[in-house]
């Protein structure tokens, strides 16, 4: 069911941007300095690694288009479609209590947690790949990271598909925060005691449309789905809960276009 409610989303809003796409023209990259997309989404995403349930989170959409440095000139230029790049990379995980399942009973309440970092990457006209990596705040102090590929496909004017495969990896604090059971933990509820260690915690696919509305709004729509493996898989939590995460979200963006440098 999950499946094909994910499937469907997708499918939906690639058809919607599609038919509103039509007629239109490609949107050049404003010969400014700086080309900075600044937006919100809201993605429906697990309740916390490992759910069978889901909830509704916000998350920022950030993109750099152009970027110029003194004395090294425009390091980053979106008219190129070919070359390195690199990316501002965030994160959010939700608060997790023991009252978001029967089967976390008598586990600790993890806080929110904020993740920043950045990325990078090598890009042709219909292929990138690209490695990232977070530091987290407040719920966990750990370390988190993605690598991936993408093929992009430009069907027509206007609209940017891509997808392809990617693999998540955690350090040990971050995986003993939402992966362990103590053993106080494992006394109070029925979730046997467990201890997670870092390294690459799950493997999927994710896929996003892009679809410039105007000249300086853009709507995008992603979907992902993510098995996790490793030390997540074997925890308590998740074998109460489920492996297979997914995820389907929309936002918009409005871009900004500007010099500040003579």
């Amino acid at each position: 069911m999950k499946r094909h409610l994910f499937s469907a989303t997708l499918l939906a809003g690639l058809t919607a941007v599609s038919f509103a796409a039509q007629a239109q023209e490609a949107v050049p990259m404003p010969k400014t300095q700086y080309v900075i997309d600044l937006g919100v989404g809201a993605i429906a995403k697990p309740r916390y690694d490992g759910a069978d349930s889901y909830l509704i989170a916000p998350f920022p959409i950030i993109s750099v288009g152009r970027f110029y440095l003194p004395g090294l000139g425009q390091v980053a230029d979106g008219e190129q479609r070919a070359g390195i790049f690199f990316y501002p990379a965030f994160g959010f995980v939700g608060k997790r209590s023991a009252s978001d399942s029967a089967w976390l009973t008598g586990t600790r309440k993890i806080d929110w947690a904020l993740e920043l970092g950045a990325g990078g990457g090598f890009r042709t006209e219909h292929l990138r790949v690209f490695a990232e990596l977070r530091q987290g705040i407040n719920g966990h102090t750990g370390q988190v990271g993605e690598i991936g590929a993408d093929a992009i496909v430009r069907p027509m004017d206007r609209i940017e598909v891509s997808f392809g495969p990617r693999a998540g990896f955690a350090s040990s604090e971050y995986m003993d925060t939402y992966f362990s059971v103590s053993a106080a933990e494992a006394a109070a509820g029925p979730l046997t005691q467990y201890k997670a260690g870092g390294g690459f915690k799950s493997v999927g696919l994710e896929a996003r449309v892009s679809y410039d509305w105007t000249d300086h709004v853009r709507l995008h729509l992603r979907g992902g789905y993510d098995r996790l493996i490793g030390d997540a898989a074997d925890s308590p939590i998740v074998k109460a809960g489920s492996k297979d995460q997914f995820s389907v979200g929309a936002g918009i963006s409005y871009r900004f276009a500007f010099d500040l440098f003579d």
